[in-house]
């Protein structure tokens, strides 16, 4: 009989830490739903913050959709380069930084200087006030041209229309990147929002 229990401990083992681990799994759910604050801020830091906050208010823009672009388009990472040539915190391509300079009312900084992250996140929330000024102030649409282009946002619309259809954002959007872009950024906003308000101050209008 003494020599069965011994084998039948390493079973025994086997199901405690299999029982053990389904709780830990479990808890781990659970934490990640319902993302309190501590939990969010692990998984979406939050960089670079005076020159978000500052831009973001300069451009009338929630700080946390600021954070919220810069932590989708980089991870706040100012040395990254996109395969497109896009480059720095918010992932400005070095032609749209031309395009901003060149406006009538520019933020500070110069177009060759992206790599430096005060300038990239300066002309990036001007850009983010420019495309949601030029989209009536829709957060998806302005985001969904932000990844694929103001002037492929447009192609997708007049498509829609020509066939007498709306054209909604992100659902109606052909890319899969895109969309998904999309929805990773609004679900990031309302998350940098709740974890970071006391540090991002209050959205416009809020």
């Amino acid at each position: 009989m003494a020599r069965r229990r011994r084998r039948r401990a390493p079973v025994r083992r086997l199901l405690t830490v299999l029982i053990l681990c389904g709780v830990v799994v479990a808890i781990g759910l659970a934490v990640h739903q319902s993302m309190p604050g501590w939990y969010a801020r692990l998984w979406y830091p939050l960089e670079y913050e005076a020159a978000v906050t500052r831009d973001a208010a300069r451009n009338g823009v929630d700080p946390a959709l600021v954070a919220a672009v810069a932590w989708r388009e980089s991870g706040f990472d100012a040395s990254a380069i996109s395969h497109g040539g896009a480059v720095g915190v918010m992932q400005v391509l070095p032609s749209t930084a031309r395009f901003i300079e060149a406006a009538d009312d520019p933020p500070p900084g110069r177009a060759h200087d992206l790599s430096d992250p005060d300038v990239n996140i300066s002309f990036g929330a001007w850009y983010l006030r420019y495309l949601l000024d030029a989209h009536q102030g829709s957060a998806p649409a302005a985001l969904a041209a932000y990844n694929a282009g103001p002037e492929t946002l447009r192609t997708w619309r007049a498509a829609a229309a020509a066939r007498g259809a709306d054209f909604r954002v992100p659902e109606d959007v052909p890319f899969a990147e895109t969309r998904q872009y999309v929805v990773d950024v609004l679900d990031a906003w309302a998350i940098y929002r709740e974890a970071y308000g006391d540090r991002l101050g209050r959205a416009p209008g809020g």
